[in-house]
């Protein structure tokens, strides 16, 4: 049995991954040596190696520590690489991240956000709401908090509670048994592990099992699930659906920020301003707020927390937002998160043409969804599409960028990163959208450095 305080040498394999890194982080925090390797560096990476964390991007065996306590693999990482035949071969103990994180998190008390979109930008504000209040949180979180820069939360005094996303991918969140569980979307995806769409269903009503004995769920109101575990309080939630249990109401958009009441069972908290933007973040903020509520978080408190949110890297990242222009930036790599961006964009810039790049994210994903792909993105008014981003897949014979495009109403043109830049140059797209899961996030800086030259271009500051 693996024992968290009797781990000093640690070594993950895929340590640049948002989950990985976090466990790095947490084992770093408590005085391990924790090192590892990943197969490309990137802006992550890069942070890990500046807080005292060796990371390597060879598969050469002769990199690795040899004083290794237990080994932490990804499923990214493929079954003949170099490095995890090395440490098979030496018998050391290997778990995957979300083994570990079940480990962790089974010393606390655990609130989980499940779902197929919004888990992420609802559990980083959930672990902000406890952070900032005398409860206090620990939090393993997937994606890069821009309060903190990280996306490891320690609290600086005890606390019970632990805040995870909790990921279908893999099955992984099967690993969890938290005390409060949101599940925030049951949509189809990852067929590539399930095989079908009821097999994912099947994956989340196994998890509202393991919700422990006198515990919660807060679940997204027409969620296709049959809640056997008759232990819990559940909870449905929506954006503003008087007939959920939590929701918003008297829901109000100064320009700039929307405005709220929340609604729970015998508890209304007036006058919340979320700190981020786009409405679909007032639905995620139902969920959060509720959560931090059953958690014992005051009115004030929650209220507070909520205004000061400055959300997560690539997650309606408002990069820009001055003289005309605006630049988003969001990891959207399903039609139904793609539907919930162009909506908020639309909603906040009613009458501005929205130009987007979207990057696909996996072959398999892109051949199960395309038609759900070219309905959402011929909704912009204008559209490039980036080559596919393969990740851990190989090619599949005729489904490329183009196979969406071909599907869609509008009149898309799938183009090269390195022919991107200069059309976004010559076009001075009144509001940008860059878009994926991929290694998009690449341009971000380069579009930015684009648009900011041109707005003091057009203001004759050069």
């Amino acid at each position: 049995m693996i024992r968290i305080n009797d781990i000093n040498h640690i070594y993950f394999l895929g340590i640049g991954g948002i989950g990985m890194s976090a466990i790095a982080r947490f084992f770093k925090w408590k005085g391990a040596d924790v090192s590892g390797y990943d197969r490309t560096p990137s802006h992550l990476t890069e942070e890990l190696q500046k807080e005292g964390i060796s990371v390597w991007f060879d598969e050469s065996p002769t990199l690795i520590p040899g004083n290794i306590d237990l080994v932490v693999i990804t499923p990214a990482i493929p079954v003949n690489h170099r490095g995890l035949v090395h440490l098979k071969n030496k018998g050391l103990p290997i778990v995957k991240r979300s083994e570990l994180l079940g480990i962790i998190t089974g010393e606390g008390k655990t609130i989980a956000v499940a779902g197929t979109h919004g888990k992420t930008t609802t559990s980083t504000l959930t672990a902000h709401i406890l952070y900032q209040s005398e409860i206090g949180c620990n939090a393993f979180l997937g994606g890069i908090s821009k309060n903190y820069q990280n996306n490891l939360l320690i609290s600086d005094h005890p606390t019970p509670w632990m805040v995870t996303e909790a990921d279908e991918f893999d099955r992984s969140f099967l690993q969890l048994y938290p005390f409060i569980a949101t599940i925030t979307a049951t949509d189809a995806d990852h067929l590539d592990i399930y095989g079908t769409h009821q097999a994912l269903l099947d994956s989340f009503q196994q998890f509202t099992q393991q919700i422990q004995p006198g515990g919660f769920l807060i679940l997204k109101t027409g969620t296709p699930l049959d809640i056997i575990n008759k232990s819990l309080t559940v909870y449905t939630y929506s954006i503003d659906d008087e007939t959920t249990d939590c929701h918003a109401a008297n829901i109000t958009f100064d320009g700039t920020r929307y405005h709220f009441d929340l609604v729970m069972p015998r508890r209304i908290i007036p006058d919340l301003c979320p700190g981020i933007p786009a409405k679909v973040n007032v639905e995620n903020a139902v969920a959060a707020c509720t959560m931090a509520a059953l958690a014992g978080c005051s009115d004030n408190e929650i209220r507070s927390a909520l205004s000061t949110f400055s959300g997560i890297r690539r997650r309606f990242d408002l990069r820009i937002n001055e003289g005309g222009r605006v630049y988003i930036d969001d990891y959207a790599h399903h039609p139904e998160e793609i539907k919930a961006l162009i909506s908020s964009v639309r909603h906040m810039y009613p009458n501005r043409k929205i130009t987007g790049v979207f990057q696909p994210h996996l072959f398999s994903r892109t051949r199960d969804f395309a038609e759900g792909f070219a309905l959402e993105l011929s909704k912009l008014d204008e559209c490039y599409l980036l080559d596919i981003y393969p990740a851990r897949e190989l090619p599949i014979k005729g489904i490329t960028s183009q196979f969406v495009a071909d599907r869609m109403t509008a009149e898309p043109k799938v183009v090269s990163v390195k022919a991107l830049l200069p059309i976004i140059e010559d076009k001075k797209p009144e509001v940008l959208l860059t878009i994926g899961a991929g290694d998009i996030d690449k341009l971000v800086e380069p579009l930015e450095i684009i648009i900011r030259n041109q707005i003091k271009q057009s203001n004759g500051k050069i």
